[in-house]
């Protein structure tokens, strides 16, 4: 069998997973109950079913058996969107090591041999174009080491930032008109990695500051990078985990459509379809913009 690594098939399985029957309270012929039963507990072992929610809807719980699981099911102490969530991301755990297995050029060959694209030049095989999605995107957590105004452009900055690489990358943004140099000195940013680099008044940018801003583009926010998260580490979400491209084509517009997607929710994450954007250490924030763009 050839497994599909294509993050967008995640993004699939997640939509059949919130389409399953899984009524309120009704533990008897529940395949996602089933399914943690004889799956996802027989996986964790000794660790504990956890289930992510935010304080407003009950804040997280773990349950160290299915029992447990099934009798907080049947009181409705959680409900059915906690435990669809919940199996997406144990079955996104599972999938990473075939996920990773299949990233080795021996087997992406197979792949490619055992479903070859046709290409009309040359008769020669092509390969697949990936779907566009938030993983085509290199986001890294940057830390701003050094920053100065531009001395050629009175709306743009010139930074140094460390996003994990040999050496500080040079970025330019357009943000004096709307954030203090002294807030962004020494700052964890969200930075996108592989743009083709670009003249900016003289100076070559190799990346671009992710922020939040509201429609008129009067207040641009730089968004927040939870504590604790390490220049250099990837930003991504649960659902889209396949490894970015080396360096988006221009032509293609691939960030210009995986931005439509990219917005604040209410409790100000950054999310792209719905799915937070997270390091390690926790979800992106904006300051404070509802329901913005991400730029």
């Amino acid at each position: 069998a050839v497994v599909s690594t294509q993050s967008g098939h995640y993004g699939r399985g997640k939509k059949k997973i919130n389409k399953a029957f899984c009524e309120p309270g009704n533990v008897t012929n529940n395949g996602l109950l089933s399914f943690s039963e004889f799956v996802i507990f027989p996986y964790l072992g000794k660790g504990e079913f956890e289930i992510k929610r935010k304080p407003e809807h009950g804040g997280d719980v773990s349950y160290s058996t299915f029992e447990e699981l099934k009798e907080a099911y049947r009181t409705e102490q959680i409900y059915p969107l906690d435990l669809k969530t919940a199996v997406a991301t144990y079955i996104n755990q599972l999938l990473g090591p075939i996920v990773k297995e299949f990233q080795s050029k021996e087997l992406k060959k197979l792949s490619s041999q055992a479903y070859p694209v046709a290409n009309t030049k040359g008769g020669k095989t092509a390969e697949p174009e990936r779907p566009v999605d938030i993983s085509r995107i290199d986001i890294r957590v940057g830390k701003i080491v050094n920053i100065e105004p531009h001395p050629d452009a009175d709306s743009l900055y010139v930074e140094k930032i460390d996003v994990g690489e040999a050496e500080p990358r040079t970025v330019i943004s357009g943000l004096r008109k709307f954030v203090p140099q002294d807030k962004l000195d020494g700052a964890l940013v969200a930075v996108v990695c592989n743009l083709k680099p670009a003249n900016m008044r003289g100076i070559k940018s190799q990346g671009m500051l992710l922020c939040a801003s509201d429609k008129d583009h009067t207040t641009v926010e730089v968004l927040i990078v939870p504590e604790g998260s390490k220049p250099g580490e990837r930003i991504t979400s649960d659902m889209f985990t396949d490894p970015p491209d080396s360096q988006l084509n221009p032509k293609k517009k691939i960030f210009e459509k995986v931005q439509t997607d990219l917005t604040t929710n209410a409790g100000l994450e950054v999310t792209y379809k719905g799915e937070l954007l997270r390091t390690s250490a926790g979800p992106l924030v904006a300051p404070s913009l509802v329901n913005a763009a991400i730029r």
